[in-house]
């Protein structure tokens, strides 16, 4: 069809708005330079040499003709236009398609900030329960202290006393004192033996066992030469004298001021029972005396 033919393409010629604008001695000049390029004689060997010439000979008299040209420009203004509401109906219509496809895709696809709060509450969540884990697990331990309190050492070292006569201590025997006494009068705590034995040295420990009817005790000095002194002089309370005894007798004997015409083959008095039952046995002997007299 002719409409579909470009006449000024034809003739080597720009179309459009600038092929309007061309004049009719820039078209006749471009008609004669195709004529003599696609005139049969130039091709004898070319099939389709007469029917091109006739193309160019139809198009260059409808560019010619003043009429005919404007129309042809006209047309040619027409497809210009339809194809620029084309495009940019396409171009709208492929934005359309564009922000419809974005929006199935927001629709579908994973939201990051919404992932992110999520994750977030998440791990608050596991914080939380970790830090009440750990409240109930020290809640726990502290009943469990408060309901089975340790055990002091010197009660270990009470049973340790009891089971073994001392052996426990892992300490030098010599150093260690067997206490005893009547509960007749004011009882002994273990501050108290402490200090009747301090004023003869370093007292390490002190160990009470006691019964309902007799109280005693192991004291720990510091040395073996302040365990045989107090041995000799620990009085206690003359309402409830002190038996003071060595765990285990010294090696070498220790006199303890006893007169030199005093027999040795046995062992001495205050070696065996200490100068408290001395006090006690010369106490009791002094009351019978005053009661003795009053009946006089």
């Amino acid at each position: 069809m002719d409409g579909e033919v470009n006449h000024y393409a034809v003739l080597g010629l720009p179309s459009g708005e600038e092929g309007a604008k061309l004049s009719e001695k820039e078209i006749k000049k471009a008609y004669r330079l195709k004529a003599l390029e696609l005139h049969p004689d130039k091709r004898p060997d070319d099939p389709n040499a007469h029917d091109n010439f006739q193309k160019l000979t139809t198009s260059y008299a409808i560019l010619n003709d003043e009429k005919a040209r404007k129309l042809f420009d006209d047309l040619l203004r027409v497809k210009r236009e339809k194809f620029q509401r084309q495009s940019q109906q396409d171009s709208k219509r492929r934005k359309m398609m564009s922000d419809l496809e974005e929006r199935e895709r927001n629709a579908f696809a994973p939201d990051l900030s919404s992932r992110a709060r999520e994750e977030e509450d998440r791990i608050a969540r596991k914080l939380k329960e970790e830090i009440a884990r750990i409240r109930a697990m020290r809640i726990n331990k502290g009943s469990a202290t408060t309901t089975h309190p340790p055990k002091k050492d010197t009660a270990a070292r009470g049973r340790n006393n009891t089971d073994g006569g001392g052996s426990g201590f892992g300490l030098d025997k010599e150093k260690v004192l067997k206490v005893s006494w009547e509960k007749t009068g004011e009882d002994y705590t273990a501050q108290r033996l402490r200090e009747i034995f301090e004023e003869f040295g370093v007292v390490e420990d002190v160990v009470i066992k006691s019964s309902k009817k007799k109280g005693s005790a192991l004291v720990v000095m510091g040395s073996k030469d302040e365990a045989v002194a107090a041995t000799g002089n620990v009085l206690g309370d003359l309402s409830n004298p002190l038996l003071v005894l060595p765990l285990e007798p010294a090696s070498s004997p220790v006199s303890f001021g006893v007169e030199a015409n005093v027999e040795t083959d046995g062992p001495k008095l205050s070696n065996l029972v200490g100068a408290g039952y001395q006090a006690f046995e010369e106490s009791v002997l002094e009351k019978l005396k005053k009661a003795a007299q009053r009946q006089k």
